[in-house]
C-alpha cells in the first residue's frame, strides 16, 4: 500500500492545523460581529423607546369610551415599551438561533449537528412560507369580502343618517326606525361576512376548530336567552312606536319621561328625578300610557281633570261657573277647545263635579295641576263656599245628634 512521505504528512498536518485555526477565527469573527450587531440593535431599540415616550406624551391622547378613560398615557407608554422589549428579544434570539448552526457547520465533527439544527429551523419556516403562498388566494377573497361588507355598512349608515335627519323621506317609514333598521341590517351583514369568511380561514375544517366554535355557540345561546329576548322586545317596541325619547309615559304604576331607549332596556326619569330602568320584555308586556300622543299634530291636546264635591243645596250653575273661571286662569290650559264641566255621580249626600281642560304642555303637567287646584280653591273661597266634603259634615252632625233623648234632658 502506497504511503505518503513523512515530509508530505507534516505539510498536510500543518495545513489542517492552519485550516482549523482559520475556521476558529471565522467562528470568533462571526461571534464578534453578532455581539456588535446585537449591541447596536439594543441601542437602536433604546432610542426608539425614548422617541416613543416623547411621542406618547405629546401626540397620543388617552383612550376613552363614552368619557370613561380606559388607558392613560402611562399605560400606553408601558404597553409600547413592553412591545419594543418583546421585539428586541425575538430579534436577538432569532440572530442567535441562526448563528449557532452556522458556527457548528464550520467544523467537521459538528457539521451533522449543524445540518440537523438547520433542518429544525428551516423546515418550519419553509412550510410556513409555502402555506402562506398557498393561502394567498383565500386571503385575497377574505379581503374582498371584508371590503364589500365595510362599504355596504357605510352606505347603509349614510341612508340611516339621511332618514333620521328627514333629508330622505320614505312613505310609511318613520325616522325613528332608521337606527334600529340599520342595526338589524348591520348584524345581518356581519353574519353574512362571518359565514363567507369562516370556510376560508386556515384550519376551519379541523375538528378542534369546529368543536371550539360549537362550544362558544352553545355557551352564548344558553347564557343570553333573556338578553336576546330583551333585544327582540326592543326591536318590536321600536316598530310599534308606543313612545319616543322625551315623551311622558306611564309604565304600570310609574310615570316619568323617557330618557333612553336602548336595545335591551328603557329608562325613564320620574318627577322626583328618579331614574327607573325597565327590561324591554317588561315594557312589551306592560300597560303603557303615552301622554304626548294627545298633543301630536291634529290632536286637541291632553285633557286634565279635577274633582270637587258639593251638597245638593249649592246650585250646579254656581259650581260650573267657578270651575270654568279657575280653569281659565290656569296657565298652559288651552282656550280652544274650551274647558267643560261634567257631573260624574249623584251620591246620597253630595254630587261629584269634574272640570276638564285641554293642554299641550305635557312636560309641565304637575305644575299645571298644582296651579289648577290653587285657582279652584281661591275661586270657591272668594265665593264663600267650603271645599270640605259634605259627607264629612253629615258624619259630624250624626255624631252630634242626641241619643235616647239625653240631649233634651241636658238642655241641648
Amino acid at each position: 500500500m502506497f504511503e505518503l512521505p513523512s515530509l508530505d504528512k507534516e505539510i498536510i498536518s500543518v495545513g489542517l492545523q492552519y485550516g482549523l485555526l482559520i475556521r476558529v477565527g471565522i467562528a470568533v469573527g462571526i461571534l464578534v460581529v453578532q455581539v456588535i450587531v446585537i449591541k447596536l440593535l439594543w441601542k437602536l431599540f433604546g432610542a426608539f423607546s425614548k422617541k416613543i415616550a416623547v411621542f406618547v406624551q405629546n401626540k397620543i391622547k388617552p383612550f376613552k369610551i363614552k368619557n370613561v378613560q380606559l388607558l392613560d398615557k402611562n399605560h400606553l407608554r408601558t404597553f409600547f415599551n413592553f412591545l419594543l422589549w418583546l421585539i428586541k428579544w425575538i430579534v436577538t434570539i432569532a440572530l442567535l438561533v441562526f448563528t449557532i448552526p452556522i458556527i457548528l457547520s464550520l467544523f467537521e465533527p459538528t457539521r451533522g449537528l449543524a445540518t440537523t439544527l438547520f433542518g429544525y429551523i428551516l423546515s418550519p419556516l419553509k412550510n410556513f412560507f409555502i402555506a402562506v403562498l398557498k393561502y394567498i388566494p383565500n386571503m385575497i377573497s377574505i379581503v374582498v369580502i371584508i371590503l364589500i361588507s365595510r362599504y355596504s355598512l357605510r352606505l347603509l349608515k349614510f341612508f340611516a343618517r339621511q332618514i333620521t335627519t328627514e333629508r330622505l323621506k320614505l312613505h310609511g317609514f318613520y325616522p325613528d326606525w332608521a337606527n334600529t333598521t340599520f342595526n338589524i341590517l348591520r348584524i345581518l351583514v356581519y353574519a353574512f361576512t362571518v359565514a363567507m369568511v369562516f370556510p376560508l380561514l386556515p384550519g376551519s375544517d379541523s375538528q378542534a376548530f369546529q368543536g371550539i366554535s360549537l362550544l362558544v355557540g352553545l355557551l352564548f345561546s344558553l347564557g343570553s336567552s333573556s338578553a336576546i329576548g330583551n333585544v327582540v322586545a326592543g326591536i318590536v317596541i321600536t316598530y310599534m312606536r308606543p313612545f319616543k325619547v322625551g315623551d311622558r309615559i306611564k309604565i304600570n304604576d310609574i310615570t316619568g319621561f323617557v330618557v333612553e331607549k336602548a336595545p335591551m332596556t328603557t329608562r325613564i326619569r320620574t318627577h322626583k328625578n328618579e331614574f327607573v330602568t325597565f327590561p324591554n320584555l317588561t315594557v312589551l308586556n306592560a300597560s303603557v300610557t303615552n301622554y304626548n300622543s294627545s298633543t301630536e299634530q291634529g290632536q286637541p291636546g291632553l285633557i286634565l281633570h279635577a274633582d270637587v264635591t258639593f251638597g245638593y243645596d249649592t246650585p250646579c250653575e254656581t259650581i260650573e261657573r267657578l270651575l270654568l273661571t279657575a280653569a281659565d286662569k290656569t296657565e298652559h290650559l288651552e282656550k280652544s277647545p274650551k274647558p267643560f264641566m261634567q257631573i260624574k255621580s249623584l251620591n246620597d249626600f253630595y254630587c261629584v263635579y269634574e272640570i276638564n281642560a285641554y293642554t299641550k304642555a305635557v312636560q309641565s303637567m304637575m305644575t299645571i295641576y298644582s296651579d289648577l287646584y290653587r285657582n279652584i280653591q281661591a275661586e270657591f273661597d272668594a265665593e264663600g263656599l267650603d271645599l270640605t266634603a259634605p259627607y264629612y259634615y253629615n258624619i259630624v252632625n250624626q255624631e252630634k245628634k242626641p241619643v235616647n233623648g239625653e240631649g233634651e234632658k241636658n238642655g241641648h
